[in-house]
């Protein structure tokens, strides 16, 4: 049975570490909150008391995050993964960050005969617990041959893009075009109500069209019904915009379109609305067409 450590059970993490027991894999858990831990343990994890407990031993570590800065933390700090790392562990980062922190990751790793993926998702909250996120994975092919079955018990879209890095580098293409689509769909919205007609006729037939995007189908009704639950937090993907907006620039590439909605994002999350689903773009949208109340 493989041993794999697991740091980070937040919204994605708790599910996706849920779903490799259910795969069969001795899964051990570490979160800051320990309300998260006692979850896996419920679900038939193994619980651990530092990120030393859950990697030391195990043969594979995936990290999930929530930035840039948590994983060179957790894994480069002073009791962090390399710390109590061992040659041949293969580590799977899953959390979203700039591509250039996970070539660092990769070459620290290099240094102690850790292996390294980048390997970010997509599908938010609802395709971490159904177990199929689609993961772009970054890094050596034959890391990512050994990694493939443990992926699979958590997505059903698994791709390697590339060197390392890669991944970070289309999952920022990936939360572009997922925002791009929130901030379309809020218009039309507010355009079908602005006219009188009725919004959950107009989303039905967009669904069915050209228009029809998994956006749709999952951020939809939430918009309707006024309800922002976090599946994904405005928070987040103001990070994941940032993101995406210094690799543009980094790369020479314009992001227009992307660049105004990273605005419109950075808006909500100045004002307060930080913690809502990123489906709340549809506020704003409203208040600017003075529709808000």
């Amino acid at each position: 049975m493989t041993t794999i450590g697991f740091v980070g059970l937040g919204i994605m993490g708790l599910p996706m570490a849920k779903n490799l027991v259910q795969a069969g894999f001795d899964v051990h858990g570490y979160n800051r909150s320990p309300g998260r831990i006692s979850q896996l343990v419920a679900a038939g994890g193994q619980g651990a008391t530092s990120v030393g407990e859950a990697t030391r031993e195990a043969s594979m570590v995936i990290t999930m995050l929530p930035d840039s800065p948590d994983v060179e933390s957790v894994v480069l700090g002073e009791h962090g993964v390399m710390a109590h790392s061992h040659p041949g562990q293969l580590l799977i980062d899953m959390s979203t960050v700039r591509p250039a922190t996970s070539r660092t990751i990769a070459g620290e790793g290099a240094k102690v005969g850790v292996r390294v993926l980048d390997a970010p998702v997509s599908g938010g909250e609802a395709g971490a617990v159904e177990g199929v996120l689609s993961i772009m994975v970054g890094g050596d092919a034959t890391a990512f041959a050994e990694a493939k079955p443990v992926l699979e018990a958590l997505g059903t879209t698994i791709v390697h893009v590339g060197a390392h890095g890669a991944g970070q580098t289309v999952k920022a293409a990936n939360q572009l075009v997922v925002a791009g689509n929130i901030q379309l769909l809020g218009e039309a919205i507010t355009l079908a109500e602005a006219q009188g007609v009725d919004p959950e006729l107009a989303v039905k037939v967009l669904g069915g069209g050209l228009a029809g995007s998994t956006v749709l189908d999952r951020k939809a009704a939430g918009m309707l019904n006024r309800d922002f639950t976090p599946g994904f937090r405005l928070s987040l993907h103001h990070k994941d915009m940032g993101i995406v907006t210094a690799t543009a620039r980094d790369a020479g590439a314009v992001i227009p379109l992307g660049a105004a909605v990273a605005q419109l994002i950075a808006a909500l999350v100045a004002r307060g609305d930080g913690d809502l689903d990123h489906s709340a773009l549809v506020k704003l949208t409203e208040e600017l067409s003075g529709r808000a109340g």
